[in-house]
C-alpha cells in the first residue's frame, strides 16, 4: 500500500517523524509509483484499435493548424508570382490558353497540397521540431529539395514540357516564403511564452533535489524553449534540503502521475540517476500510456548540442554516443576562407566608415584613433586587438580609482557610466563602431568572425575549464555577445564560450551572425 507523506513545501518546514521518514525512505527508495485508477498496462500491449488519450499539452495543435494553413498559401502565392512573372508560364498544359482550369488547379490547389503533403512527411509539423532550434528549418529546406524532385520525375514520366524558369520561380519563391512563415511564426511564439507564459509545456522534475535544480536552472535559461518546471519530486536525499528555498514546490512521497494531474503539468522530466535501478524508467513510462502525460529524460549531459549526441540501441539497452567537437576538417577550412573574404571585403567597403570615426575620434579627444591592447587567441597565443579608441588618453592612470566601482565579476572590469569614455566613444560602443578594426584582426589570421571573446593577456591565467576556450580563435562576435553581452556574469559567459567551442559548425556560425545583427540594431547589453 502507498504511503503518501504529503507534500515537502518551498521551505521544508513541515515535520516528519521517525516513523513518516522510515516509510518514506522505503518508498523513495523503491521508487514505486503506483497508478491512479484505471490501473496502468504494466507493458501488456492495447488494442491496436484502442483511442489513446488525447495529449494534455495542446499549445501545438493550432500552431500546426495555422502553419498549415500559411504553408498552403505560401505555395499558392509563389505560383502566382511565377505565372505573372513569365509569359510561358503555361507551357505544357495543352489549351491552357481556351481552358485554364486545368493548369489553375495543378498551380493554386495540387502543387500548394502537395507542398503541404511533403513538408508532413519530412515532420517539418512535428511538435518536438516546433518553435527552438535549426531543425524545424532544415526540413523545411529537405521538404524543398523533395519537392522538386518529385515535379522534375512527373514531368519527365507524363513528358510535360513545363517551362523551367516559371517551375524553378515557383518553387523558390515558395521554399522562401515558408520559410519566412516559419520565423515570423516562431517569433510570435517566443512573444508568448516570454510575456505571458503560455504555449509551453508545465513539468515536473523527478530526481534528487541538486539534480532537479540543475535542470530547472538549464531549462528556464532560455524562456522561448518553453519549459516551465511547476514542480519537483524528489527521490533521495529530502532530509538534506529542508529549510533551503527552491524556486518551486518541492513534494516527497507522492504518486508522480497524480502529482502532476494535481499540479496542472503535462511533462515529467526524470533527472540525472533518479532512476537508477533497472526497471524503473520503463515501468514509469508504462504507466503514462494512455495518460497524455510525455516523458522526457534529462542525463547529466550538459551543454552538448543535438549533433553530437546519437543513440545506439545495444540489445535493448540505448546508449548516448557523444562524438568529438569538430575542431578541424573542410569546415574549418571553409570558416577560415569565409572569415578572410568577409572581412578583406568589409575593410574595402568601410574606408569611408573608418575615416568618418576617425575624424570624429580625433576632434572628441586629441590622440591615436586606434587602440591596441594584447589579448589571448588561439592555442594561447598573444596578439594585440585593433579597436577605435573610445577612452580619454589617460584612461589607464584612471581605472585604479575606478575598481572598487566594478558591475561585473570575473575578469573583465565594466561600468555603464564610464567616466573615461568620451561622448562619441560612449556611441562607438553602444553601436558596436569600435569593434570594426578587428576586421583586421580577421584579415591575418589572429581572429575570426564568429568565436569566444578575445580577453586581455594580463587578465588571469586561462586554468581550468576557462583555457579551453583557446581551442579555437577569438570572434568579433560570438555567442556570449548575442545573449546578453555585458550584462551576463562572467560564469555564463564562461559556459556560452564553452558551448560553442564543444559545438561550433559552420551553420551555427552564419546562425550567430545572424542574430548579432538584431543584437547591435537594439543594443542591449552594450557599455
Amino acid at each position: 500500500m502507498r504511503e503518501d507523506m504529503g507534500e515537502v513545501t518551498t521551505s521544508l518546514q513541515r515535520p516528519v517523524t521517525n516513523e513518516g521518514r522510515s516509510k518514506l525512505v522505503r518508498h523513495v527508495d523503491s521508487f514505486e509509483i503506483q497508478p491512479p485508477a484505471p490501473p496502468s498496462h504494466n507493458g501488456v500491449p492495447r488494442s491496436a484499435w484502442a483511442r489513446a488519450r488525447r495529449r494534455v499539452s495542446r499549445w501545438h495543435r493550432p500552431y500546426i493548424a495555422l502553419l498549415l494553413l500559411l504553408d498552403f498559401a505560401a505555395a499558392a502565392v509563389a505560383s502566382l508570382i511565377a505565372i505573372q512573372a513569365f509569359d510561358q508560364s503555361r507551357a505544357g498544359f495543352y489549351n491552357a490558353e481556351q481552358d485554364p482550369t486545368w493548369f489553375h488547379t495543378v498551380a493554386f490547389l495540387l502543387l500548394p497540397l502537395g507542398w503541404v503533403v511533403i513538408l508532413w512527411g519530412n515532420r517539418a509539423y512535428d511538435r518536438r521540431y516546433l518553435g527552438l532550434g535549426p531543425d524545424e528549418f532544415k526540413r523545411v529546406i529537405r521538404a524543398g529539395v523533395a519537392v522538386a524532385a518529385t515535379v522534375s520525375f512527373l514531368a519527365f514520366a507524363t513528358k510535360t514540357d513545363l517551362s523551367r524558369y516559371t517551375v524553378g520561380t515557383a518553387l523558390l519563391a515558395a521554399l522562401m516564403l515558408i520559410l519566412l512563415n516559419r520565423i515570423l511564426c516562431r517569433f510570435v511564439l517566443h512573444v508568448v511564452r516570454r510575456n505571458i507564459g503560455q504555449a509551453g509545456h508545465r513539468m515536473v522534475l523527478v530526481g534528487t533535489l541538486p539534480e532537479c535544480l540543475e535542470v530547472y536552472t538549464a531549462v528556464t535559461r532560455n524562456p522561448a524553449a518553453g519549459l516551465m518546471p511547476v514542480a519537483i519530486h524528489v527521490t533521495d536525499g529530502y532530509a538534506a534540503a529542508r529549510g533551503m528555498q527552491t524556486p518551486v514546490p518541492v513534494y516527497a512521497g507522492r504518486d508522480v502521475l497524480a502529482l502532476v494531474r494535481e499540479v496542472g503539468g503535462d511533462t515529467i522530466a526524470v533527472c540525472g540517476s533518479a532512476s537508477a535501478e533497472p526497471g524503473e524508467l520503463r515501468r514509469l513510462a508504462w504507466q503514462l500510456e494512455g495518460s497524455g502525460v510525455d516523458l522526457v529524460v534529462a542525463p547529466q549531459l550538459t551543454d552538448i548540442a543535438g549533433p553530437r549526441v546519437h543513440i545506439r540501441p545495444i540489445e535493448g539497452l540505448p546508449l548516448l554516443h557523444v562524438e568529438e567537437p569538430t575542431l578541424s576538417g573542410p569546415a574549418l577550412l571553409a570558416k577560415n576562407l569565409m572569415d578572410r573574404v568577409a572581412a578583406g571585403l568589409g575593410l574595402l567597403l568601410l574606408i569611408p566608415v573608418f575615416a568618418a570615426i576617425a575624424i570624429a575620434i580625433r576632434i572628441s579627444d586629441p590622440g591615436p584613433v586606434f587602440f591596441r591592447q594584447p589579448r589571448v587567441g588561439h592555442e594561447g597565443r598573444t596578439f594585440r586587438v585593433w579597436k577605435f579608441r573610445t577612452m580619454y588618453v589617460d584612461a589607464e592612470e584612471r581605472l585604479a580609482s575606478l575598481v572598487d566601482q566594478n558591475e561585473t565579476d570575473g575578469m573583465l572590469f565594466k561600468m555603464k557610466q564610464d567616466p573615461r569614455v568620451f561622448p562619441v566613444g560612449r556611441f562607438l560602443r553602444a553601436t558596436s563602431l569600435d569593434e570594426l578594426p578587428q576586421l583586421i584582426n580577421v584579415l591575418w589570421g589572429e581572429m575570426s568572425l564568429v568565436g569566444p571573446r578575445p580577453l586581455p593577456a594580463d587578465d588571469g591565467d586561462f586554468l581550468g575549464d576557462v583555457r579551453r576556450r583557446l581551442l579555437v580563435r577569438p570572434g568579433m562576435t560570438g555567442l556570449w555577445q548575442v545573449s546578453g553581452r555585458s550584462d551576463l556574469s562572467w560564469d555564463e559567459a564562461v559556459r556560452l564560450d564553452l558551448y560553442y567551442v564543444d559545438n561550433w559548425s559552420l551553420a551555427y556560425d552564419l546562425s550567430i551572425l545572424w542574430r548579432t545583427v538584431g543584437v547591435v540594431l537594439a543594443r542591449k547589453g552594450a557599455y
